[in-house]
């Protein structure tokens, strides 16, 4: 049977470490790869450019393709700000629940990997096994892509994907894309008594932000008759504006960080397509018409594709047979489960703990949970065997 004890000792472990986004995940990859390493599995570790963060993928069971696999982000949110009952990083017990920094989001599922590596390990397993755990999900999944990129380049082939972030081990075989951008206005300073002779960069910054929302109403009109997300649209909004120094100082720089979330691609497109036309032909000829130098540079902060529901998905048979679920959901919070798609992947969500306790102070998951989680593994590790 499972062993609920050591998934709860590993579960400490990791969350010990205090791998929020802009710091190093390397000690979490070092321990899961002492762990796989000593059961036999074969171990792939890739840095990231700055080499504090790396990416693992192991593999127990036979070589070549068709494999499964079990994958989890190993970052985690900050916790600057919140008001935490305890040590954030100290695992914490209260009844039922398992309180600390990444317990559902998503630890949990990774310490329940872990636990169950010996169950996958000690028998012949009939098809690959794969143990994926990334770098940088919560800051634009970067660890993933890079992950595809690593598995293309080995020729790995897997068929099925299951992401654990937390589901209540409910089935996920959908949610929206995350397009997030920060707009820079570079406009020209002046006195406040002679707007003409500046370049306005935070007025420019509001007429940009008008035909967003513009194209966010558009965006209504748009939505697929099919679609099954809460709002069946894609949404766009826009997080944060911020620029200007004082009232009487024509403000010369302006930023704006905004977000969409696409239930198709061609909505993307849509909006890339019409802000950036906007841009072009109106906005920055009348900021350049008084400063060569004012512009408007957009940055990327990240393009997560989405996850499309497919007609016909090995990974959402293996997992309603292994939970006995019958149905699948969708939700709009994004993951890396559509990167696994766009790679050829199928791939499903699945995971311990509720989405509604990540990110925020006192976040826990439930022993219940895991326990649900572990029964599901074995599960697959009686199936391989």
């Amino acid at each position: 049977m499972p062993d609920l004890a050591r998934t709860r000792q590993i579960l400490a472990d990791l969350v010990a470490f205090p791998t929020v986004s802009a710091d190093s995940n390397l000690q979490l990859i070092a321990y899961a790869a002492e762990i796989l390493s000593d059961l036999g599995a074969r171990l792939s570790i890739h840095h990231d450019g700055t080499g504090t963060k790396a990416n693992l993928f192991a593999t127990l069971g036979p070589e070549g393709d068709g494999g499964i696999v079990l994958s989890g982000h190993t970052d985690v949110v900050p916790v600057e700000g919140q008001e935490w009952t305890g040590d954030p990083f100290t695992l914490r017990e209260a009844g039922d629940r398992l309180y600390g920094r990444g317990t559902c989001d998503m630890k949990g599922f990774i310490a329940c990997c872990l636990a169950m590596a010996p169950s996958f390990a000690e028998g012949t397993l009939r098809r690959p096994l794969h143990f994926a755990f990334t770098y940088d999900e919560e800051v634009g999944c970067f660890g993933a892509r890079a992950l595809m990129e690593e598995i293309d380049r080995a020729d790995i082939r897997p068929a099925a994907a299951i992401i654990g972030e937390p589901t209540m081990m409910r089935i996920i075989e959908g949610h929206k894309g995350c397009y997030e951008y920060t707009t820079e206005f570079r406009g020209l300073e002046g006195h406040g008594s002679d707007p003409e002779r500046g370049v306005n960069a935070v007025e420019y910054a509001v007429r940009y932000v008008s035909r967003l929302m513009a194209l966010a109403e558009d965006l209504k009109g748009r939505a697929p008759p099919d679609s099954r997300f809460r709002p069946p649209w894609t949404t766009l909004q826009v997080g944060l504006m911020q620029g200007g120094s004082a009232r009487n100082v024509i403000p010369g720089h302006c930023i704006v960080e905004w977000e969409m979330r696409p239930v198709q691609e061609a909505d993307a497109d849509f909006v890339k397509e019409g802000i950036q036309t906007y841009i072009d032909t109106v906005l920055r000829p009348a900021m350049k018409a008084v400063c060569a130098d004012a512009d408007i540079v957009t940055r990327v902060v990240g393009e997560v594709e989405g996850l499309e529901p497919a007609a016909e998905s090995e990974a959402r048979r293996i997992v309603c047979a292994l939970t006995g679920l019958t149905e699948a959901e969708v939700v709009s919070f994004g993951t890396e489960a559509g990167l696994f798609q766009r790679a050829g992947i199928s791939a499903v969500i699945c995971g311990p703990g509720s989405i509604k306790q990540a990110h925020k102070p006192d976040e826990f998951v439930s022993r219940q949970q895991l326990a649900a989680c572990l029964e599901m593994l074995e599960r697959l590790a009686r199936t391989l065997r």
